[in-house]
């Protein structure tokens, strides 16, 4: 018999149980809705960086960055500039946003957008956030996580053994029993534990997956040399020199240049680290501005390896392996499966399935916090108490769970997971960055500046992006694969259309944040608005501004060596 699937099989297990019975345990007390929703304000520096990095790093990166590192005539490591550009967003949240966001007290960043604006605003952006992190963030996690376990597991051979199903049937079955399976295990802990649970499993999940990327890496490279690690790399290198780029053409779909360093990449940048509650609720929950601007410090220095544990290792697959995969989505999942050893793999799936556990846990807890404070206590029941808030976070958590495993299949019909992503962030990030920059850069923008960015920002982007699929699948030819629009107005519109998306949201992030400006300076408000004050002490730590310097220096040292 045939153990080796059992073992893989019963560590994966065992180490799921793990994880959920110590993030359990570590939460067992919590009182207020504070406790429940941020923690306590209680983490400290090392739980937020692991926090944030184990939230970030899901099978959207070892499914889709990894899938698109792989996928031929693709970016290859150059779409490692979503790692290493955030480690300098990250620097500036800790010095820049962090300080005012711990000030003023807020549990949600739409709660900010009220304090600065109006109510009416806060709820434009809840509403945006909650629809995202149903279709978006949580449903891509858990149809690219379902990928991976189909993949590692062999789900579809055991659906095709056991229930005598054809192979079309076993696949579907296969994909929607790994998504609902995921999103039960995520969403059972998550409801019952809080921000609480999230982190302490974080903190054990992050842990494990870096040092799990760093084992697949090893045995890739091993392979590939012929068991020297050395020679590996020096094979590595040399086969893949076309791919080892960090720098690509100005206008490449994926990661152009000009965006990358002076344009589109900011925004989804700024937005997903400064001002996306499923990241900052990590850092609202800090002990002190102290902790936090250490703890996402930290997060940034663990950025800089991401490219290594998880984008290289998607170019080796295709190296070894070649063009042959069903679709590029598979590359890391079936690196695991066919290089690492018995245990080993069980090991390593436990620490991805951690990841994406971590993620749908972080995504939840994120939704059910914003329904639960933005929008049900603020509009339905006003004079809640701290226990009837966490019932009503409980329930919710249920609901979106559920409304997200039954969207998640739907992905499948679009061209891929990391493209869905960034084409739906692309609605609503520029006017939310427009939003919060603009009330914290024009102290006397009133609040039409504000919900103008937030309601016109959707608009210009279905503007920009839609005609251009409009016409596509109009004057498509299936047979060569290129589009002729007729000469004139529709033409230049394709022409405009077909610019990397990254310009698309830096062009509408300028019309925004113009717009705020000029709204600022034509109908300016009578005085500043006055933010709140909490009890949070926000006397930062001197050594963050070198620690920042320092991790602004290894980036630009990384795109050199890498150019």
């Amino acid at each position: 018999m045939n153990w080796a699937p059992l073992v893989d099989i019963g560590i994966f297990l065992g180490f799921i149980v793990a994880v959920i019975a110590f993030a359990l345990w570590s939460s067992r007390r919590k009182a207020s809705v504070e406790d429940y929703f941020l923690a306590g304000r209680s983490l400290v520096w090392p739980v937020i960086g692991f926090s944030l990095i184990a939230a970030n790093i899901n099978s959207e990166h070892f499914v889709g960055m990894a899938g698109t590192a792989f996928k031929e005539g693709g970016p290859g490591l150059a779409i490692g500039s979503y790692e290493w550009m955030s480690a300098i967003t990250l620097v500036i949240v800790a010095w820049y946003f962090l300080p005012k966001f711990l000030s003023a007290g807020i549990y949600t960043m739409p709660q900010f957008l009220e304090y600065r604006y109006d109510s009416g605003t806060r709820t434009i952006m809840a509403a945006y956030l909650l629809v995202a992190y149903v279709i978006v963030l949580l449903a891509t996690v858990l149809f690219s996580g379902a990928i991976a376990l189909c993949n590692v597991m062999n789900l579809p051979e055991l659906f095709m053994n056991r229930f005598g199903m054809d192979a079309a049937a076993a696949d579907k079955w296969a994909m929607i029993a790994a998504i609902w399976f995921i999103g039960i295990v995520g969403g059972a802990y998550t409801a019952y534990g809080g921000l609480s649970a999230v982190v302490w499993a974080d903190l054990i999940q992050g842990s494990a997956l870096l040092i799990g990327a760093g084992i697949t890496g090893f045995f890739a490279l091993n392979y590939l040399g012929g068991g020297n690690v050395i020679e590996g790399w020096n094979t590595f290198t040399e086969g893949s020199a076309d791919k080892l780029h960090m720098v690509r053409s100005w206008n490449d779909p994926d990661v152009p240049w000009l965006a990358v360093f002076f344009g589109g990449l900011w925004i989804p940048n700024i937005f997903y680290w400064g001002l996306n509650q499923f990241i900052t609720q990590r850092t609202l929950a800090a002990k002190n501005l102290a902790e936090g601007q250490k703890g996402i410090l930290f997060a940034a220095c663990l950025k800089l390896l991401i490219p290594f544990l998880i984008v290289m290792p998607g170019i080796m697959a295709y190296q070894i392996y070649g063009n042959v995969l069903a679709r590029p989505e598979e590359a890391y999942p079936h690196l695991m499966k066919t290089l690492l050893p018995m245990g080993f793999r069980g090991a390593m799936f436990a620490a991805l399935a951690g990841a994406i556990i971590s993620t749908v846990n972080s995504g939840l807890n994120s939704a059910a916090t914003i329904f639960t404070i933005d929008l049900y206590g603020k509009y339905v029941n006003p004079n809640l108490d701290s226990r009837k808030e966490m019932i009503i976070g409980r329930v919710s958590t249920v609901i979106i769970v559920i409304v997200a495993c039954l969207w998640a299949p739907i992905i499948n019909n679009f061209p891929g997971v990391f493209p869905y992503i960034q084409e739906i962030w692309g609605f609503i990030s520029p006017g939310i960055v427009a939003a919060f920059l603009g009330g914290l850069i024009f102290k006397y923008a009133p609040v039409t500046a504000g919900k103008g960015a937030l309601l016109l920002g959707p608009v210009l982007y279905a503007l920009v992006r839609v005609p251009g699929w409009i016409i596509k699948a109009q004057y498509l030819d299936a047979a060569t694969g290129t589009v002729s629009p007729p000469e004139g107005l529709l033409s230049a519109i394709y022409t405009f259309s077909t610019l990397a998306f990254l310009h698309h949201m830096a062009i509408i992030f300028l019309i925004l944040f113009a717009y705020v400006a000029v709204v600022a300076k034509v109908r300016p408000n009578a005085a500043v608005v006055i933010m709140p004050k909490s009890d949070v002490d926000i006397t930062p730590d001197p050594k963050v501004y070198w620690l920042g310097a320092g991790v602004i220096l290894a980036t630009v040292v990384l795109y050199i060596i890498w150019f």
